[in-house]
């Protein structure tokens, strides 16, 4: 049995077919965007695709509005993740004064950590199954207000490692059911135009519903595109923090 869901909630009115499903959010400043290519700003609902979230527009099919709901859904919360890991690592390397061209790197902010409070502190990274986190082992058993002063940055750090592991991880989750809807859409294109077809009650209605679907299929593929880079570079990450944790053992 389908679910329902809020982005499906719309008055039943002349041109409901032309309204998206999921509402852009409103632009914000968002470090995510120097991870990735620079998107140019935009106001129209049309074109909110180039800039982030995905906009669904109705095609009048019950079953095929709500697969694309799921799957705009999905999306949107991938691209949150995703963004929520790149500010995380934003905020380790502003803290660290990391200088790597790299935008999503993290080698280079641990080393610094590790370097600066090797005199009090062990510092490392560990990995368990699918998490890392910063372990930090003070060295001796005294400890004065610029220890604690210390200790509190690298909580910090502690804190932006740990966000970033969990967005990382919940952006390669994300990314497994947000393929798995897209290709159902893919391999029904010409399906749903048979659906979206047999619904229509002038040829007029037709044309616009076909404009939908086809909008909606451009979505999809860019979804696609989208995910798969936001799921690559989440491994990236996970990566580079098994290399970092390696060279500690």
């Amino acid at each position: 049995m389908l679910r329902l869901c809020c982005c499906c909630f719309l008055n039943e009115t002349s041109g409901d077919e032309r309204r998206p499903l999921l509402q852009p959010r409103p632009p914000e400043p968002n470090v995510a965007e120097s991870a990735r290519q620079t998107r140019p700003a935009c106001n129209d609902a049309q074109t909110v695709r180039r800039i982030g979230r995905l906009v669904m527009r109705r095609v009048c099919v019950p079953e095929l509005d709500q697969r694309f709901c799921d799957m705009a859904e999905t999306f949107n919360e991938q691209q949150q993740h995703y963004e929520s890991m790149a500010q995380h690592i934003y905020n380790l390397r502003q803290s660290c004064n990391c200088t790597h061209d790299d935008k999503l790197a993290i080698s280079e902010c641990v080393g610094m950590i590790r370097d600066q409070h090797k005199a009090k502190y062990r510092v490392s990274l560990k990995i368990k199954g699918y998490d890392f986190s910063l372990c930090v082992v003070p060295l001796g058993s005294e400890c004065d207000s610029e220890e604690e002063l210390m200790s509190s940055r690298l909580q910090s750090a502690q804190d932006e490692l740990k966000g970033t592991s969990e967005s990382a991880k919940a952006t390669i989750s994300k990314g497994t059911t947000l393929q798995e809807l897209i290709g159902w859409l893919l391999r029904s294109k010409d399906q749903m135009a048979e659906q979206v077809k047999g619904v229509a009650a002038t040829y007029q209605e037709q044309g616009r519903l076909n404009e939908n679907l086809e909008e909606n299929m451009k979505e999809v593929r860019r979804a696609k595109e989208l995910s798969l880079k936001y799921r690559q570079q989440a491994g990236e990450v996970f990566t580079e923090a098994a290399q970092i944790a390696g060279n500690y053992l």
